[in-house]
């Protein structure tokens, strides 16, 4: 298995590289993963309802719950960490085909990653989403509602219920925004898989389909994962240290 002298050597002369990224990422900007050792449903099984969208519209109790989870929750203090800006460094060498991203946090725009580079697969939190009339609004004004007493707010244009606008259990991924991932995965030939557990699809087939175009891949990620085996190259160095050096290292 190759390791961080080859995989610097690969980033310096790809021509087209794509990049998924997973809520690893994330961690050293104080958000906690999912299934990592100190992971929010490792630690809180239950709490894996609470993303399940049958469950979020049958009861009402839980949507208050989720609506109190959404006020403290902790992209509203997290800042982009070194591993974010180092991929922002990567996109301006106009190498990067996308940054398809799993995670809802922004941190990737906020460290001067393109909105037009970044692809988020499974939404934002950063917007309200209603349920009824598809509405779309700054999830930061649904929130001052929330403090303001409205324990379940309603959409204001059609009485719908409202959630955050990221991919729930049971939803539908936006097509144009997945068919945008794919032609990313399949036209470069260096596809990096950052702190992802490569578990949830379609999101970890990417790597398949980059593979199937002939790029080269590799899986910068603390935990074991589902393609470990098929990768050119394992990293399990800290994403925030060795990201930034692949990125200085490659030019």
């Amino acid at each position: 298995m190759k390791g961080v002298e080859e995989v610097t050597e690969w980033l310096a002369s790809a021509r087209r590289i794509g990049v998924l990224t997973g809520a690893g990422i994330s961690t050293d900007s104080g958000i906690p993963d999912f299934r990592g050792p100190q992971g929010l449903w490792t630690k809180d099984p239950a709490s894996q309802r609470l993303f399940t969208l049958r469950a979020y519209v049958a009861d009402p109790q839980l949507r208050v719950e989720a609506w109190q989870r959404r006020l403290a929750h902790d992209t509203w203090t997290a800042v982009p960490n070194a591993g974010h800006l180092a991929l922002a460094e990567l996109e301006q060498t106009g190498r990067v085909e996308a940054i398809v991203t799993q995670n809802i946090d922004g941190l990737h725009q906020r460290a001067g990653s393109s909105p037009q580079v970044v692809v988020e697969i499974h939404g934002t939190i950063w917007q309200v989403e209603c349920l009824g009339c598809d509405r779309r609004t700054p999830m930061q004004a649904t929130l001052d509602r929330v403090r303001a007493g409205e324990a379940d707010p309603p959409c204001l244009a059609c009485g719908g219920l409202l959630k955050s606008a990221t991919v729930s259990f049971g939803q539908s991924l936006v097509p144009a925004v997945l068919h945008r991932a794919q032609q990313a995965a399949q036209s470069c030939d260096l596809f990096l898989a950052v702190g992802t557990s490569l578990t949830v699809q379609p999101a970890a087939g990417l790597c398949r389909v980059a593979q199937g175009s002939g790029a080269r891949l590799v899986i910068l990620n603390a935990e074991p994962t589902p393609y470990d085996d098929r990768a050119d190259a394992l990293l399990r160095d800290p994403i925030s240290t060795v990201l930034p050096q692949l990125v200085a290292a490659a030019g």
